[in-house]
């Protein structure tokens, strides 16, 4: 019963911040400043993801042929590049790291 009551306010409390924000949004007026450096967020989230799981996939710099992390993100890269399309990039990386591994190990 406690795991039952602990998600039901984890829940409420997700909703409830969520929903504030949104609520809180639709009263005020962004300032123009803020709304262009909101722009860059989720971007640079992303890449505090993305980028030490490429440069340092076991925990030290690691910039050689033998990281398939980054050869299947630069692989990534260059069909967001010539693409545009999210789908393709995502399956091209996916793509790339499977067979990379498969040919390194």
């Amino acid at each position: 019963m406690n795991i039952w009551l602990i998600m039901l306010i984890g829940g409420l409390l997700t909703f409830g911040m969520r929903f504030s924000l949104i609520f809180l949004f639709g009263r005020f007026e962004v300032p123009e400043t803020m709304r262009k450096a909101l722009h860059y967020v989720p971007p640079a989230v992303l890449s505090a993801i993305i980028v030490p799981e490429l440069l340092y996939p076991s925990g030290n710099l690691d910039l050689s042929f033998g990281n398939t992390r980054l050869l299947a993100g630069i692989i990534a890269m260059l069909v967001a590049w010539y693409t545009k399309n999210t789908l393709l990039t995502i399956l091209a990386g996916m793509a790339g790291l499977l067979i990379l591994q498969i040919f390194y190990t």
